[in-house]
């Protein structure tokens, strides 16, 4: 049985187990869930690629939460300054997601980070072009976007 079915069972068998059926119980039962998949990992034959998943998906969403302040405050500091430094340009960056829901998940991601916007994907999902707020070194802004979202991004959905 997949493992995450498997884990929301668990959390369901929990709410049942003990009357409560809100968010925070169904949350407790699947933590729970986890820890006894977890435990009980060799005897129930679940793959440790559920595990390691799961890792680097909160990784993935802290990683987007810690580069959500930075941008913020970077933001919030150029509009509060006298003399905005501000230098917005459009970016071309080669993709190396192939998966049409990573290339959706990467530009959303991307867009909701204060200071960058997703504009296009090539027809042939190769090239992402970005409105940046700060386009002062393309390459810099490039090899963040790639070392840090597409490349947890493909960490997630690695088979």
């Amino acid at each position: 049985m997949n493992g995450f079915l498997f884990n929301l069972l668990l959390a369901f068998a929990w709410a049942v187990m003990t009357g409560d059926y809100s968010l925070s119980s169904l949350t407790t039962g699947a933590v729970l869930g986890f820890v006894a998949l977890w435990l009980s990992q060799p005897l129930t034959g679940i793959d440790r690629l559920y595990f390691k998943r799961l890792y680097r998906i909160i990784y993935l969403g802290l990683f987007f939460l810690w580069e959500l302040l930075l941008s913020s405050v970077e933001v919030a500091w150029d509009v509060i300054r006298p003399v905005p430094r501000n230098n917005p340009g459009l970016i071309d960056i080669p993709l190396t997601v192939k998966n049409d829901f990573e290339i959706l998940l990467l530009t959303n991601l991307i867009s909701l980070t204060p200071g960058t916007l997703s504009v296009d994907v090539s027809e042939d999902r190769k090239i992402l072009t970005v409105h940046a707020m700060f386009a002062d070194d393309p390459d810099a802004l490039c090899k963040d976007i790639k070392d840090g979202f597409e490349r947890l991004i493909m960490g997630v959905f690695e088979t």
